[in-house]
């Protein structure tokens, strides 16, 4: 990270990212080519470990790029908030952002696959669901092993916050 003074280290305002966060930009690489797709995710911080969880259709694209290459990248972003300034160079973004790498791992387990659902609804709905065989057969489950991550900040400009802007 090249700004310092943006990075954030407290466990706390990790999770909040997590937490906030509801869309995941999973990346993956084919045949030296990237490849960038949006997802729902869940997550599990255990330990400091972190380990991500997404789904999708039983079949397609990104299932077998994740075969041949299961190493990926993700972002997520929440709070962001558009400020302008006096001159173009002044205008920005606020954010909240987590971005890392790892290893994509298709869950094929009956069991883990309903558990990762679990988790996954957990976090984007702060609701509790079970999920039967049935349920998880017709969707792909992924765990995203996470190998390291960064977060980050860049709040509103002073003058901005004391305005209440």
């Amino acid at each position: 990270m090249t700004r310092r003074e943006l990075e954030i280290t407290d466990q706390k305002e990790i999770q909040d990212i997590l937490d906030q966060s509801k869309v995941l930009h999973l990346g993956l690489v084919d045949n030296g080519m990237p490849y960038i797709v949006p997802m729902n995710y869940g997550y599990t911080m255990e330990e400091g470990q972190l380990t991500l969880y997404v789904h999708g259709a039983a079949t397609g694209y990104k299932l077998d790029v994740i075969r041949s290459n299961p190493t990926c990248c993700f972002e997520m972003e929440c709070a962001v908030q558009p400020f302008e300034g006096e001159v173009a160079c002044q205008y920005g973004t606020a954010y909240q952002s987590l971005m890392g790498r790892g290893t994509a791992v298709i869950i094929d387990d009956v069991q883990q696959k309903q558990d990762a659902m679990t988790i996954l609804m957990k976090t984007q709905t702060g609701k509790d669901f079970t999920f039967n065989e049935k349920l998880v057969s017709i969707v792909s489950v992924i765990r995203i092993d996470v190998t390291d991550y960064t977060a980050k900040k860049r709040p509103l400009p002073q003058a901005l916050q004391a305005k209440g802007e």
